[in-house]
């Protein structure tokens, strides 16, 4: 089975105890419906000029996994930085925390999870940390380490 078409459910039957399920209830919003691939990881809160810098850098199947800390009040990730990850080789991105532009993010063959959306805009100043440990939800994400996505859930190794 290609990664890609990975069912988590079927993923967490045979490899339970190897993965770390989260529970956030994050909303399907891009065009591809499963993904997977390393984690590469942002921490930042209402700010996404690293999101667009690091998404503008060759993703190689990576999925960024960006701890906005859950904040809806800004956007993250629009179109624009969708259409860069997608340029650039990205098989996906988890937002604990909202987008914008969801129906063109929604035409592009990218992974996308996030909390929402809200159309306004985010802080470009940078403020941040570019692969580092992040925990959400009580589950810890390490740069590196194996993510499933699909309608689900989010399975992360352990």
């Amino acid at each position: 089975m290609a990664a890609s078409s990975i069912n988590t459910a079927d993923l967490y039957d045979d490899r339970g105890e190897e993965l770390s399920s989260l529970a956030v209830q994050f909303q399907s919003l891009g065009g591809q419906s499963h993904f997977s691939g390393p984690v590469r990881t942002i921490r930042c809160f209402e700010d996404n000029a690293l999101v667009k810098s690091v998404l503008a850098t060759p993703g190689n199947g990576s999925v960024l996994v960006v701890d906005g800390a859950g904040s809806l009040r800004t956007a993250l990730m629009g179109d624009m930085i969708a259409a860069s990850a997608v340029a650039n080789g990205w098989a996906g991105v988890v937002i604990n925390g909202a987008i914008r532009d969801r129906l063109a993010i929604a035409g592009l063959p990218l992974g996308v999870k996030a909390l929402g959306s809200n159309p306004r805009k985010s802080a470009k100043e940078g403020a941040g940390a570019i692969d580092v440990p992040l925990e959400i939800d009580g589950v810890a994400i390490r740069p590196g380490a194996m993510i499933w996505c699909d309608p689900d859930g989010v399975l992360v190794e352990r």
